[in-house]
């Protein structure tokens, strides 16, 4: 697997590929604005060609934007929708303009509609956003949902039943997030339970439509569908689904975006869990990690 994380962009955009290498990142994935607001400052094209240079110059290997949190592209409010809508081509557009792999989303939520018409929303919005960018390169990613309240994709084949509606697989795929498949009942903890899983992947979505992962351990139990997000190895996940996950030689060429707690040094807890990944990677016993003397207070994503 490409092992990377989610690095903010407060202090540009390059000095985010310079924070993924300094901490041994491959994989890049970054906010192009603030995930808080429908719509964000133009990206300055002398910007987004100097990310373009970095990425290439300094050896990344896989890179995405992750759209902000507001859209719901499933929603039956009218208004509502129109924005999400708005804001995903703008999304788009701004990922075009800083030439990454892919575009990971959150699908929506039906909001009381119903999951039917709620998936049915989701592909018009996507039919009409791949429309409107007929040449882009850009994959949309589907992220996986942990199945709370409305939130739609949680399951397999809520996912498929969006990507056989849009029938795009040139420009669409799935970014499957490992503590939302967790959250959502999917266990992988072991031989078996993660033979089941790639099974699953394999009849319902196909191997080659997952693009991307999100590597996040779990906080919750099996089936909470509570998306609380912990180190690797630290949580109900632990090492084991971890050691199956990046042992996996069908995900060799994928990426792996960290989306782990971060404390008060910087980006050292990533530095710890990639090292970690890259310990089971190599067949090192499933153990939990050690963090003795890190702060335990999570923060946010950064921007």
């Amino acid at each position: 697997m490409i092992l990377g994380a989610h690095l903010g962009i407060a202090k540009g955009l390059v000095q985010a590929v310079d924070d993924l290498r300094s901490i041994g990142g491959e994989a890049l994935q970054i906010f192009s604005k603030s995930p808080q607001m429908w719509a964000g400052p133009p990206l300055a094209p002398a910007a987004a060609e100097a990310f373009r240079t970095a990425v290439r110059s300094r050896g990344v290997r896989a890179t995405a934007v992750h759209h902000g949190y507001l859209a719901n592209l499933g929603s039956p409010n009218p208004a509502t929708l129109r924005r999400s809508r708005t804001a995903l081509l703008d999304e788009i557009q701004r990922a075009e303009m800083l030439g990454v792999d892919g575009l990971i989303f959150h699908p929506g939520a039906h909001v009381g509609s119903g999951a039917d018409a709620g998936l049915r929303t989701i592909a018009e919005s996507l039919v009409g956003a791949l429309a409107a960018v007929p040449e882009g390169r850009v994959r949309l990613l589907l992220e996986n949902s942990a199945a709370q309240g409305t939130t739609l994709c949680g399951t397999f084949e809520e996912l498929e039943s969006v990507l056989a509606a849009v029938g795009r697989p040139d420009r669409l795929g799935v970014a499957l997030d490992t503590c939302h498949l967790f959250a959502a009942g999917n266990d992988f903890r072991s031989e078996e339970a993660y033979g089941t899983l790639c099974d699953r992947i394999d009849r319902v979505l196909g191997r080659k439509t997952v693009r991307a992962f999100h590597l996040n351990d779990a906080k919750s139990d099996l089936g909470s569908h509570l998306d609380r997000h912990e180190n690797i190895g630290r949580g109900r996940i632990g090492p084991e689904g971890f050691a199956y996950l990046v042992r996996d030689p069908k995900w060799r060429e994928v990426p792996g975006y960290l989306e782990t707690p971060l404390s008060g040094d910087g980006y050292a807890a990533y530095a710890l869990d990639l090292a970690t990944l890259r310990g089971l990677e190599g067949g090192a016993p499933p153990s939990a990690p050690s963090r003795r003397g890190r702060s335990e207070r999570a923060v946010r994503t950064p921007k």
